[in-house]
């Protein structure tokens, strides 16, 4: 059992983190069921494990905060879906690459239901868009704008923080970063794609199409 659990309104960062560490524990322990929560944060920026001083280029704009999920820097504020995953990895295969696959696979599954073609991208973690409505980059390739972010934790094999679809932000609050380092490509959401869809929309649509793309497995590595 997966125990849904959404928030209205702005969640303080610091009680999401403490809240998603204790879940976790008690996960480990058997004294508690796995967890998806879905939230919302005040405008905030996150560094991750990778992230590059340089890459904070506006430091006074929003709250930091340093935490110990993988990725660089990313930003989380009102109108973006955050979707932290409390989930035992051990029972899907004791492969971290594949689980933040399989995150991968649910925004993707997830943004299908809006028909919207989400991508992944050989060495850029999160999810894409194709922009045929914008000019060609300077190679001549198609323009690319990121949809959703990725950034994972474990603990006893137990995973917390997760991943963040862009609903209807303010982009322009995504300048005070450069993006999980990706200088080359933009930022978008579902909105700015023109469609007309609601956080609920979207609460809807990642209920609908988690259990196909996160299952438990038994199989483990070769």
């Amino acid at each position: 059992m997966v125990e849904w659990i959404t928030t209205d309104g702005l969640t303080d960062y610091d009680a999401a983190v403490t809240f998603m560490e204790d879940r976790a524990d008690a996960i480990a322990r058997g004294a508690a069921e796995e967890c998806v929560w879905l939230v919302e944060h005040p405008p905030l920026y996150t560094a991750g494990t990778s992230a590059k001083p340089a890459d904070l280029t506006d430091p006074d704009r929003f709250p930091v905060h340093i935490t110990k999920r993988g990725g660089q820097y990313t930003y989380h504020g009102p109108g973006q879906r955050v979707a932290y995953v409390m989930l035992d990895v051990g029972k899907r295969g004791h492969d971290v690459r594949r689980f933040v696959q399989d995150l991968e696979h649910w925004v993707i599954a997830t943004l299908d239901r809006f028909n919207v073609k989400g991508e992944i991208r050989e060495g850029r973690v999160g999810v894409w868009v194709t922009r045929d409505d914008k000019p060609l980059t300077l190679t001549g390739a198609k323009a690319e704008d990121k949809i959703a972010a990725i950034g994972i934790r474990l603990r006893k094999w137990i995973s917390f923080h997760g991943l963040s679809i862009n609903v209807e932000p303010d982009l322009d609050h995504f300048g005070g970063i450069v993006p999980c380092g990706i200088a080359e490509h933009g930022v978008t959401s579902l909105v700015d794609l023109g469609l007309p869809v609601t956080m609920a929309d979207v609460d809807v649509a990642l209920r609908q199409t988690f259990d196909a793309a996160i299952t438990p497995r038994t199989d483990t590595p070769q």
